[in-house]
C-alpha cells in the first residue's frame, strides 16, 4: 500500500484481487522455522499447525481446517462459537493473530518456494519430511474411506429388518397374487374413420306465389 491515508488503505485492502489478497493472508513463523527456512513469516495453508497468540483462544494449537480468501480469515479445529439457537460453528480469525509452528509440505510447489536459497541438506530434511506428511495423509483418508464403508454396512443392516417385518405382516397368498397377476392391458377402441360428409351444391327451388295482385284483391 503506497498511500498514507486510512481511506485509501481500506479501500485498497477490501477491493484488492484475490491473487493479492491470498498473499496478506500470511502468520509469522516459530523460532526454530524461521532459523531453518531462514523467513520470517509465510502465507499460511490448510493443514499448517499454528498457535493463536491473542484473544479468548490464546495458547490454542491446532491445525488449519480452511482459509476464507475473500474475508481473509482463518478457521482452527477446535475454535467454535455458540449460535442463539445453540449450534457450534467455526469462529474465524485473522492470520496476524498466529504462530505457525509447523508447515504443512505436502503441496510440490510450496517446497520448491521454500527450498529456494537453501542448501541441499536442509533441501534433504524438506523432502524427507514431505514423504512422511504424505503417508499420514493417506492413511487418514484411508480411515475416513473404511469409516464411511462401516456406516453404510450398519445402515444397510438396520434397513433390511425393517423390510422383513413389514413383509411378515402381509399373508402369502396376497404378496403370491400380487406378484404372479399381471395387470391386464387396457383395450383401445380404434373408432372407425368415417368419411366427411359432402355437403350438396343443388339449390332447392323456391316456391314463388303465382297469384298477382288482382287475384289476391278477387279472393
Amino acid at each position: 500500500m503506497t498511500s498514507i491515508k486510512r481511506r485509501k488503505q481500506r479501500y485498497i485492502l477490501y477491493n484488492a484481487p484475490l491473487h493479492k489478497k491470498r498473499k496478506w493472508i500470511s502468520s509469522h513463523l516459530a523460532e526454530n522455522l524461521l532459523l531453518k527456512y531462514d523467513r520470517r513469516s509465510l502465507p499460511v495453508v490448510k493443514g499448517d499447525t499454528v498457535k493463536v497468540m491473542r484473544g479468548n483462544y490464546r495458547g490454542h494449537e491446532d491445525k488449519i481446517s480452511k482459509v476464507n480468501v475473500r474475508d481473509q480469515t482463518v478457521e482452527i479445529e477446535g475454535v467454535t462459537i455458540t449460535t442463539a439457537k445453540g449450534t457450534k460453528i467455526a469462529k474465524p480469525i485473522r492470520a496476524s493473530t498466529l504462530l505457525i509452528t509447523k508447515l504443512n509440505i505436502t503441496d510440490k510447489w510450496r517446497r520448491r518456494k521454500l527450498a529456494s536459497g537453501l542448501s541441499e541438506t536442509t533441501k534433504k530434511e524438506i523432502e524427507r519430511e514431505a514423504a512422511e506428511q504424505l503417508k499420514i495423509h493417506e492413511a487418514e483418508q484411508n480411515a475416513k474411506e473404511e469409516a464411511a464403508k462401516a456406516e453404510e454396512k450398519q445402515k444397510e443392516e438396520t434397513e433390511e429388518p425393517i423390510k422383513e417385518e413389514v413383509t411378515s405382516e402381509i399373508p402369502e397368498e396376497v404378496v403370491e397374487k400380487v406378484v404372479t397377476e399381471e395387470i391386464p392391458e387396457k383395450k383401445v377402441e380404434k373408432k372407425s374413420a368415417k368419411p366427411p360428409k359432402k355437403k350438396s351444391t343443388t339449390k332447392k327451388p323456391t316456391t314463388k306465389s303465382t297469384k298477382t295482385k288482382r287475384e289476391e284483391g278477387e279472393v
